[in-house]
C-alpha cells in the first residue's frame, strides 16, 4: 500500500491539493492511507494544508510556494462538476485590478452561510449569495460584489476604484448587461444605486428603470466619488 500511495503522490503536480479519497481505495483502507500520508508529512515529502488535505510543495529560487488559491478552495466552489461557490471579495479586488494588495483572507460566495475556516496561510470566510450560482454568472456576481463592498477595497481611492469599475462594466456584452441588472435586484440598495449610476454614465440610454424603482428616495449612500467621475450620482442618491 505504501508503494501505491507514494506512486500516486509522485504523479500529482506540485501544488495540487489532494485528500485520501483521491487514492481509489476501499473505505476500510482509508485509515492506512491516512497513516501513510501522515508519515510522508513527517518525512517532509508532502505538506498538510488542513485536516485531511495535503499537497506536494513547489520550491522556487524565492522559497517554498503555497498552492494557488483555486487548489486551496476547489472543494468549496465545485462539487461533482457543479459550481457551488466562487472566489470573491479581496481576491476579486486584486484580480480585477482594483487593488494591488494580495489578500490573506479568501472570501467565497455561497448559497448557504458557513463559519470561517483556516487553510494554510489563509483564513476563508463565506458571503451569502442570494442569486443562483452558475459558472456563467459568477463573473457578474464578482463585479456586483465589488460594488457591494466598494468601501472595503484596500489601498484605493474611491475615484480610482470607480474609474476601474466603469471600465470593467463597459466591457460587458449587451446580454451580460441585461443579466447583471437582473442579478443586482437581489443585492442591497447601495449596490443597486452604484450599478445604476455606472450603467447610466456609460450609456445614458441604458434602461435602468427597474434599478431606480428598487431604491428608497429617503436613503442616501456615501461613497466619496467625485461628480467628475460619476456625474449622475445625485440622481442615484449617492453622496
Amino acid at each position: 500500500m505504501t508503494d501505491k500511495v507514494t506512486n500516486i503522490v509522485n504523479s500529482f503536480q506540485s501544488g495540487f491539493v489532494f485528500t485520501p479519497n483521491d487514492f481509489g481505495v476501499e473505505a476500510n483502507r482509508q485509515p492506512t492511507v491516512n497513516r501513510i500520508l501522515n508519515n510522508m508529512v513527517a518525512a517532509g515529502k508532502i505538506r498538510r494544508l488542513s485536516k485531511g488535505r495535503f499537497y506536494k510543495p513547489r520550491i522556487t529560487q524565492f522559497g517554498e510556494l503555497q498552492p494557488d488559491t483555486y487548489q486551496i478552495v476547489k472543494d468549496l466552489i465545485e462539487k461533482n462538476g457543479k459550481t457551488i461557490g466562487y472566489l470573491t471579495g479581496y481576491s476579486a479586488f486584486n484580480q480585477l485590478g482594483l487593488t494591488t494588495q494580495v489578500p490573506a483572507t479568501l472570501q467565497i460566495g455561497r448559497a448557504n452561510e458557513k463559519n470561517p475556516i483556516k487553510r494554510g496561510i489563509y483564513r476563508i470566510s463565506f458571503i451569502k449569495q442570494q442569486n443562483s450560482i452558475t459558472k456563467a454568472n459568477t463573473p457578474l456576481l464578482r463585479l456586483l460584489d465589488c460594488l457591494r463592498f466598494f468601501k472595503e477595497i484596500p489601498d484605493a481611492m474611491p475615484n480610482n476604484s470607480c474609474r476601474r469599475l466603469l471600465y470593467l462594466f463597459a466591457e460587458l456584452t449587451p446580454e451580460q448587461m441585461t443579466t447583471v441588472k437582473r442579478l443586482a435586484l437581489k443585492y442591497n440598495p447601495g449596490t443597486i444605486a452604484l450599478l445604476g449610476a455606472i450603467l447610466e454614465t456609460l450609456n445614458p440610454n441604458e434602461d435602468t428603470n427597474a434599478l431606480f424603482k428598487a431604491l428608497n428616495p429617503l436613503t442616501t449612500y456615501k461613497l466619496e466619488i467625485s461628480t467628475e467621475v460619476l456625474p449622475n450620482q445625485l440622481k442615484w442618491y449617492i453622496r
